[in-house]
């Protein structure tokens, strides 16, 4: 009877170990941010939930001192197993409770209960903030400050001696921009490229803007659209990052001496990895926006002035140019207008080059007006390249055979440090019989007939014609005319020998033209060539009243010549500003209608009053 008592109480005792094998089984533990034993206030730690073999899920938990962000599963699994033919199924499931403690104290969290199954109780310390040393905040804030300033001082100068790439808000070694210019020591005018290129070891960007725009201070720039379409990997200061180039310009400088590009500031968006240490799955992986602002280095360029003496006729053109010219018909005819073409090609600031005074050059019996100018110039590779077509009209006065010249395009070029020369060719032309340019005069002769003059009856009182004031009429009248012809005619051979003086007395209907372009190019919506045309207008209108060479066009020499010429001081500043406005507004972010319709009426307004205020332009200075 003993044995048999013994034999069953061995049964019952393996049947309760094998329940208790297969039962549920619910563990809560608490984990901190940092790894630490306690948590500070304010500071960021999880509740981790375990539940093996349990079917039940459970509710978002009330964790006392702290308040619950988040509650998710965060994983689970399940595995069966056959042994002599008996399946047994197990499953496990993690949750885990984002938790920002929220007030000081020791607490404990459970025990709870799941489908019967209770947990174990959990307990933590929540100490207040920074209490006897740093709070694990400022000691993350003191290693990232640390760490940004390691990296700032591991960079070295560029060869150019420019320092290297700074850091706005949380730029790091591990994302920056470097800026770079083809050239630091440069020719006034000649093209150089400006480039911005982002390093980045973070994850793949987002996103990538530019939140105000460099300042390129005494150059003339043309945006390319020549960037980066997909990233590339590049070793840098021992480190590989990605790279792409994210901006590049074409600059010109206007004035000699060193000048300086300023970059501008982005703004990148980006994840941020951060590790945590999961006490059932080790390092845990997290990724979180961020976003950083980095501005690239600046530069400095030293600008040289271009060699002297310069050619009397030289064009203002910097780089490598071309001349051709082309005469749809050699064959002309007095007072009947006529065309002549030439065309610029090549690369550097082909956009301002000018030619040479063609009514100096040709036979003053051929008669040339301003030209209509065609630009088809892009932003390629490292300058601006294309054609500039000037389209002159000319009328011919006289009839003959005359020879129109070769005309030459003088401009420097930066490779070879000369001064070179393109020749257009030039043509014989006939000029034969026109439309008459003036009404011909007949003389009206008296015929004495018998009926005036009967013989045999005349009267003793008759009075001779030649004692009238009717019949010298006849002679007073056309005396008048032909002087008046004289003079209108020396007086249009003086001011056609004043080339000088007639362009100046033209620049106000010559800009008014351009001007008239602008609208249309407004009008239509493009852009780039309204600020074009408005800028040819307030250039070449200034240039031809004052009688400026087009090398000499430059912001102080014009605002000077204006002063000294009588222009208000009010009239200059606003020419000065219309020019600032038109350069710089076309590599700013686009523009509406209504700023075009300012900058077009500030353009009028401004060439109106100095018409208005009778400038003196003989000066020779």
């Amino acid at each position: 009877m003993t044995h048999y008592r013994l034999y069953i109480l061995t049964l019952l005792l393996a049947l309760f170990t094998s329940a208790a094998s297969a039962a549920g089984k619910f563990q809560i533990s608490v984990a901190t941010q940092t790894g630490g034993d306690d948590i500070e206030v304010g500071e960021q730690f999880y509740v981790y939930m375990k539940l093996d073999n349990i079917d039940g899920d459970p509710s978002k938990p009330d964790v006392p001192g702290a308040v619950v962000k988040y509650f998710t599963l965060s994983s689970q699994s399940t595995s069966v197993t056959t042994i002599n033919g008996k399946m047994t199924r197990s499953s496990s499931r993690t949750y885990v409770a984002t938790c920002s403690a929220s007030k000081e104290g020791s607490f404990s969290i459970g025990p709870l209960t799941v489908d019967g199954v209770r947990s174990n109780q959990a307990s933590y310390t929540i100490v207040k903030s920074g209490s006897g040393t740093l709070s694990r905040h400022q000691q993350r804030q003191q290693q990232q400050a640390a760490a940004q300033q390691q990296a700032a001082q591991s960079q070295r100068p560029d060869d150019d001696g420019n320092t290297g790439p700074k850091f706005i808000g949380k730029g790091n070694e591990k994302l920056f921009l470097k800026a770079s210019v083809s050239k630091t020591t440069a020719y006034e005018q000649e093209a150089l490229v400006y480039t911005v290129k982002l390093y980045s070891s973070y994850a793949p960007i987002k996103f990538i803007g530019a939140t105000e725009a460099p300042k390129f201070d005494g150059f003339v720039v043309e945006e390319s659209d020549e960037t980066s379409k997909s990233l590339h990997y590049e070793t840098y200061n021992g480190h590989e990052y990605a790279t792409a180039i994210i901006a590049r310009y074409i600059i010109f400088p206007q004035m000699t001496g060193k000048l300086t590009v300023k970059g501008n500031t982005y703004t990148v968006s980006t994840d941020e990895q951060e590790y945590y240490d999961d006490p059932y799955f080790r390092m845990l992986t997290v990724r979180r926006p961020i976003q950083l602002n980095v501005t690239p280095n600046d530069l400095v360029v030293d600008v040289k002035p271009l060699p002297t003496p310069q050619p009397a006729d030289f064009s203002g053109g910097v780089g490598q140019f071309s001349i051709s010219s082309s005469l749809p018909s050699a064959s002309l005819k007095t007072n009947q207008a006529a065309s002549i073409i030439y065309e610029v090609k090549g690369s550097g600031n082909i956009k301002y080059v000018k030619l040479p005074d063609l009514n100096a050059l040709y036979p003053k019996q051929l008669e040339v007006f301003s030209p209509t100018t065609q630009v088809d110039a892009v932003s390629k590779g490292s300058s601006v390249s294309g054609s500039v077509k000037f389209d002159y009209s000319f009328t011919p006065l006289e009839m003959g055979t005359y020879q129109i010249p070769e005309v030459s395009l003088v401009y420097f070029d930066p490779s070879t440090g000369k001064y070179e020369r393109s020749v257009a060719k030039g043509y014989t032309v006939e000029v034969d019989k026109g439309a008459l340019s003036e009404k011909s005069q007949t003389k009206n002769r008296l015929k004495f007939s018998d009926e005036l003059m009967p013989v045999g009856k005349l009267s003793k009182t008759h009075v001779p014609m030649v004692y009238g004031f009717g019949y010298w009429l006849w002679y007073i009248i056309p005396a008048i005319a032909l002087a008046c012809v004289v003079i209108v005619y020396r007086r249009h051979l003086k001011s056609a020998a004043d080339i000088v003086g007639t362009r100046m007395r033209k620049a106000g209907k010559v800009a008014a033209r351009r001007l008239k372009k602008a609208a249309a190019c407004m009008k239509s919506g493009d852009r780039e060539r309204f600020y074009d045309e408005m800028l040819v207008a307030l250039w070449g209108y200034v240039g031809a009243k004052l009688n400026i060479p087009t090398s000499e066009l430059n912001r102080q020499n014009v605002a000077q010549r204006l002063l000294d010429a009588g222009a208000p001081q009010a009239s200059v500043d606003g020419l000065v500003s219309v020019l600032d406005d038109c350069e710089f507004a076309k590599y700013a972010p686009g523009t509406g209608e209504d700023e075009l319709k300012a900058v077009y009426k500030k353009g009028a307004d401004v060439i109106n009053a100095l018409e208005d205020a009778k400038l003196n332009g003989n000066q020779n200075q």
